[in-house]
């Protein structure tokens, strides 16, 4: 029932999964008590919503094969139940007699007897094969049609595959690994805010291993609890995906012309990256300025910058209406708002959602946030433009068409900067694979104005 009500919410009311599903295993807690709702059932709660959303595009192919209407005829909920008793038989290792009892239980409650036996016997259709059986059936094969077999077989938009495709330059092994990767569960990765925690005392925590990349970075295995953390709690330090930290220490340490006081986090919302560059920028007696136009945004900014050690501020103000004059910062971030196909992994209803028109409406946003950032910057000072989508309509478009309108402009190689990386490319920009360095596909390319 839990997952059911999550997943209506997801198609209802477009909300995100990460953000409905822990009120609900809340709610959960506190109605049945922990000794008949435990670590167990939360898990498979998560495990069947998030699974179900991965896969949605696979199970509607399978769904398809065995009902006689057009899908598009089929009541979303009903087709939520399905969704959710196909990612049990096919899915997960609960038993085939199981997965449809407790399916069919579940739509008798929510639907009524009628829709129960639907369900049934489509469930019973599917149970007939597993995984593989119906992928070889229901996925167009490989040389008739590339884009159509990997987007049913990884449960992508086509449109998504190809554009990832073009991302990534080609070859199958590599695009196949990227689909794959974006189904795999993410690791929840802490970042340890310097002079407030240190990675050591992170790695003192039960399930904690050292980050990839970055020196701040730990990762807590499977079942760890950011909330039991104490830095975490005291907001010494934060959940943070190890890409978006990369992002921050690039920035922090690209090589300077002249002073470095004043730093500029020009979109800070919800404010990860923000509060590891006040963290830095207070190491070196460096005054932050956090910006985001969403005013309930800029009051997550300010949560997560509280307590920092140095100098900083946080207002709501639009990057493209600069609240500041030009040529006032020496560093600038703009992690610039998009399409987010680079977090599918941590938000895979994102992929269902999201149309290639969407890129028409970022498009001239990403460029002005740009545009202003270039001209916020000092002479010799340094932009950093981010984004978490691999899009090359986001990334090296954006980056290339606004360098052509500021010829005192020049790009720099990014790779130096994130020591011991490897996969970086030909630079001079960096986008980041969660196939190749298990981070969300950050993209970065750093600025520096010349005059």
């Amino acid at each position: 029932m839990l997952a059911f009500e999550a997943l209506r919410a997801v198609d209802e009311r477009d909300a995100y999964a990460n953000l409905v599903l822990p009120p609900l295993l809340r709610k959960a807690r506190e109605k049945e008590g922990p000794e008949k709702f435990d670590a167990r059932d939360a898990a498979l709660a998560t495990e069947l919503v998030y699974g179900t959303l991965r896969r949605q595009g696979t199970y509607d192919a399978i769904i398809a094969d065995c009902v006689d209407r057009p899908l598009r005829e089929v009541d979303p909920p009903v087709l939520d139940v399905l969704s959710l008793g196909v990612h049990q038989l096919l899915g997960t290792r609960i038993p085939s007699h199981a997965a449809v009892s407790a399916s069919v239980e579940l739509a008798r409650v929510v639907l009524g007897d009628g829709r129960a036996k639907f369900v049934n016997a489509v469930l019973r259709k599917v149970a007939r094969d597993d995984l593989d059986g119906w992928l070889e059936r229901v996925a167009p094969p490989y040389d008739e049609d590339p884009e159509d077999h990997l987007a049913v077989v990884h449960s992508h938009p086509r449109w998504v595959v190809s554009a990832l495709w073009d991302s990534l330059g080609g070859g199958r092994a590599g695009i196949e690994e990227l689909l794959a990767a974006d189904n795999e569960r993410p690791e929840v990765t802490l970042v340890a805010r310097p002079g407030r925690a240190t990675r050591e005392e992170l790695l003192g925590e039960e399930a904690a291993v050292p980050g990839r990349w970055s020196p701040y970075a730990v990762r807590l295995s499977e079942g760890g609890e950011p909330g039991a953390v104490d830095a975490v709690r005291e907001n010494r330090a934060g959940v943070q995906d190890e890409g978006s930290q990369l992002v921050a220490l690039a920035l922090a340490n690209a090589p300077l012309d002249g002073p470095d006081r004043r730093w500029l986090d020009g979109c800070a919302g919800p404010g990860g990256k923000a509060a590891l560059l006040g963290a830095l920028a207070a190491e070196r007696g460096a005054f932050l300025l956090a910006s985001e136009k969403q005013p309930h945004r800029a009051g997550l900014v300010a949560r997560a910058l509280d307590g920092n050690p140095g100098p900083y501020q946080v207002i709501a103000a639009d990057g493209t209406r600069p609240a500041w004059r030009p040529g006032s910062f020496d560093r600038v971030l703009v992690d610039v708002p998009c399409t987010g196909l680079g977090a599918l992994r941590r938000r895979p209803e994102a992929r269902w959602r999201r149309r290639p028109e969407d890129l028409d409406g970022f498009a001239p946003l990403q460029r002005g946030l740009l545009r202003n950032a270039l001209e916020a910057v000092r002479v010799g000072g340094v932009v950093a433009y981010a984004t978490c989508s691999p899009h090359l309509a986001e990334t090296r478009a954006v980056v290339t068409d606004v360098l052509k309108q500021h010829p005192g402009t020049e790009l720099l190689d990014a790779r130096p900067l994130l020591p011991g990386v490897p996969g970086l490319g030909e630079g001079p920009d960096v986008q980041l694979w969660p196939h190749v360095h298990g981070t969300d596909a950050m993209y970065l390319a750093l600025l520096r104005r010349t005059s």
